[in-house]
């Protein structure tokens, strides 16, 4: 499959029916005065598991076959598709096991170790702990169900556009954090599938963003997976990228990317103004709202893709510790 479709991306909701929450969308006041027009809060990290990763895994498991589901399941994860995967397939009864590199928090392999999964720490990138992943789909025949690049895993986050524009069917704009590109891809098929003409931009951080230097290049490059507040959206999108870089390519309007001052402003936003605790990854549409890099006339949505943020960390960062300062905090 060369591109996931409107279709697909129906298909999908109605296998995930009962397993994930249909999240609700918010009026932002204080992002509304700020910008001269609505601006919505989709608060997608109030999910199951605390984001939005779990309508991926849990379509991609609920379209494995007999045979592979008695092999279990293997994954690659900054953290939340690690944890959406080990839900979804202890739901299942099936083996899963996830693979991260040392730069994933220790909160995020708390969660998942508390959900039965088995974890491998492997090196300094996401690239690293995708050669564990390899080795055991060799060795041990378990099926990989990557954190983005998979039909299954684009649609199922695809229903989260699908809401997005049942909620709110005025949306001028939408605003999605950008990695690997499943949700960005996802959510881009669906909401223009439905509405052309709404613009998806996808919004990530300055360091370490592969898929904006990828797609300046016209092809996936490999980009230094560094520390950043938005650890979310580290890694890179794989040089053999099948799916996503050409749907972000052909349904992103633009992508912005931000500093991590202005992501630890977005983080502050959402718990002072909007009572909202996100993660990084969560924060970076706020972000990009209030430094003005994104100008919009009509509705803006922004998806609040997570929660998973170490507390400690969440506190220093909205007591005004520089970014500099918080960064991989114990």
């Amino acid at each position: 499959m060369t591109e996931v479709t409107l279709q697909h991306i129906r298909a999908a909701r109605d296998r995930i029916a009962g397993k994930v929450e249909e999240t609700a969308t918010a009026l932002s006041l204080s992002l509304s005065e700020h910008l001269g027009a609505p601006v919505y809060l989709k608060l997608e990290h109030r999910q199951t598991t605390g984001s939005f990763k779990l309508r991926g895994a849990s379509n991609a498991i609920a379209s494995l076959n007999p045979e592979e589901r008695s092999r279990g399941v293997v994954a690659a994860s900054t953290g939340n598709h690690g944890r959406a995967l080990a839900h979804a397939a202890k739901l299942e009864g099936l083996r899963a096991v996830i693979c991260m590199s040392r730069l994933v928090p220790e909160n995020k392999l708390d969660a998942i170790r508390r959900l039965g999964a088995e974890i491998r720490i492997v090196g300094n990138s996401q690239d690293d702990a995708q050669q564990e992943v390899d080795r055991l789909v060799g060795e041990e025949g378990l099926v990989m169900l990557p954190p983005f690049d998979h039909p299954d895993i684009v649609a199922g986050q695809g229903t989260l556009g699908l809401e997005i524009i049942e909620q709110v069917p005025g949306a001028a704009t939408v605003l999605v954090p950008l990695s690997g590109g499943g949700l960005a891809s996802g959510v881009a098929a669906a909401v223009k599938g439905v509405s052309p003409r709404t613009k998806v931009i996808g919004v990530s951080m300055a360091r370490g963003a592969a898929m904006k230097a990828s797609l300046d290049a016209g092809r996936p490059v490999q980009v230094e997976e560094l520390p950043t507040l938005a650890d979310s959206l580290g890694g890179g999108i794989g040089l053999e990228n099948r799916l996503t870089f050409a749907m972000c390519r052909d349904l992103l309007d633009n992508v912005i990317l931000l500093s991590e001052d202005e992501i630890a402003a977005g983080i502050r936003h959402a718990y002072e103004q909007e009572r909202e605790i996100v993660e990084g990854a969560g924060a970076v549409g706020i972000a990009a709202l209030l430094t003005d890099k994104v100008r919009a006339k009509g509705p803006v949505v922004l998806i609040l893709s997570g929660r998973n943020i170490d507390m400690t960390l969440h506190r220093r960062i909205v007591c005004g510790e520089a970014p500099s300062t918080v960064e991989r905090a114990a």
